[in-house]
């Protein structure tokens, strides 16, 4: 239903989940292999990382785009796009949501993604300098740019509405989920296809962020320690990739159709730190007011907050920024919160990350259980809070935080809220 100006905001409820990780082919499989405890990061097989100071990865295996796309559409996309239509196509079937009964024009789809086709730039840069100008695929430009996984996501289920794709480096997901969230708050939309994808794993991104020393090094003999969020002894991110895609719904038209409801979205807010490129503004001030901005979207008092799950990525700096703003926004309320980095288990996949791990938040208000940063082992006294180390937890989760932070200083942050009727 379209709102008018003085009207009542909608309330929005996610009602599904599709997702593909360096954990499992599928959302479920991801779920349990991070309760587990286990990781998806290894040595890298996709290219040879023999020539790079990091060798490792967490990779998508054994994913087959065929099963979602025809083998036309595979062969003109990028795998950042397949991985996006595979988890779109997921999250619709775990909403059980029937394209055939919905307005198309009320359906929308925000997918972003940080880089886009880097495989694609990568592939057709060397035909363009060892086979010439002719040689070039006319998809290249389709298959490159970042909007082609909305596009593409769209087009597969058929999504007339609002359609565009995010970019905000490492917040991607993040900002899309809150953008879509918008859209349904203010009756733009009754269903919104939401989330992030990155088929990061190639020869450009290694060099790039080798080149940045943003990669951890020191882990290439035990590929699975390398990611240590929050731990003493980080050294650095550990490229991940894969799609995550949520299913958001005004709750008006996800209880006309009897829709299973994981929980609410309740606040987004967004902000700029204004600082520098790639290093954050240490003391945490302007996460810290992101975070405040959004609980007050969703008028969730500081001391409601029983889970976050941290952006976490394992290198100094970041660590430490996150840190410092939990404690400069929930005061000693910050050393009751549980705290969670996925990243040890996931690497970190770019643009997929804020999606996923805002689907990790979902999960956790509807089971109770948080999962764990794994590899960490050896405490930082300047990251002194409880981080959930090596085995999840049982606790009633009734308000959730998901907080991202990307590359220019931009800052995401969700909250989620149990349902209650």
């Amino acid at each position: 239903m379209q709102r008018g100006r003085g009207e009542a905001l909608n309330r929005v409820a996610v009602t599904g989940i599709g997702a593909l990780t360096p954990l499992g082919n599928s959302f479920e499989t991801s779920w349990e292999m991070l309760l587990a405890g286990k990781c998806g990061i290894h040595r890298a097989t996709k290219i040879d990382v023999s020539v790079f100071p990091c060798q490792v990865a967490g990779e998508v295996l054994d994913f087959d785009p065929a099963k979602y796309l025809d083998a036309k559409d595979v062969r003109r996309n990028d795998p950042f796009v397949h991985f996006a239509v595979a988890a779109a196509r997921m999250a619709i079937g775990d909403a059980q949501l029937d394209m055939t009964k919905e307005d198309a024009y009320r359906v929308g789809a925000i997918v972003g993604s940080g880089i886009g086709g880097l495989q694609t730039i990568d592939t057709q840069s060397k035909i363009l300098h060892n086979e010439g100008a002719r040689r070039v695929s006319p998809f290249m430009i389709p298959a490159l740019i970042v909007d082609m996984a909305s596009g593409v996501v769209a087009i597969a289920v058929g999504a007339k509405g609002p359609n565009f794709s995010c970019t905000s480096a490492c917040s991607t997901g993040a900002h899309s989920v809150g953008d879509a969230y918008h859209f349904l708050r203010l009756g733009k939309a009754d269903v919104m296809l939401a989330g992030g994808t990155e088929g990061g794993v190639n020869a450009f991104s290694f060099a790039g962020f080798s080149a940045m020393k943003a990669l951890s090094t020191s882990y290439n003999a035990q590929p699975e320690q390398a990611s240590r969020p929050f731990d003493a002894k980080r050294d650095g991110f550990v490229m991940g990739e894969g799609a995550c895609i949520l299913i958001l719904e005004t709750l008006e038209h996800a209880l006309a159709r009897g829709a299973r409801i994981y929980c609410e979205i309740v606040g987004y807010a967004a902000n700029c730190d204004a600082h520098h490129i790639t290093a954050p503004v240490l003391d945490g001030c302007n996460l810290s007011a992101a975070m405040q901005a959004a609980l007050a979207e969703g008028d969730i008092p500081l001391n409601a907050v029983d889970y976050i799950n941290a952006h976490g990525t394992s290198t100094i700096y970041n660590d430490l920024c996150e840190t410092n703003a939990y404690k400069l926004c929930f005061g000693e309320h910050a050393y009751d919160i549980a705290i969670s980095s996925t990243k040890g288990a996931t690497g970190h996949m770019l643009g997929a990350a804020g999606a996923f791990e805002s689907a990790v938040c979902v999960k956790a208000i509807q089971t109770g259980i948080i999962p764990p940063t794994i590899n960490y082992e050896n405490p930082d006294p300047q990251c002194d809070l409880n981080y959930t180390p090596n085995k999840p937890m049982h606790r009633n989760v009734s308000v959730a935080i998901k907080d991202n932070m990307g590359f220019g200083g931009h800052n995401a942050v969700l909250v989620f809220k149990k349902y209650a009727a």
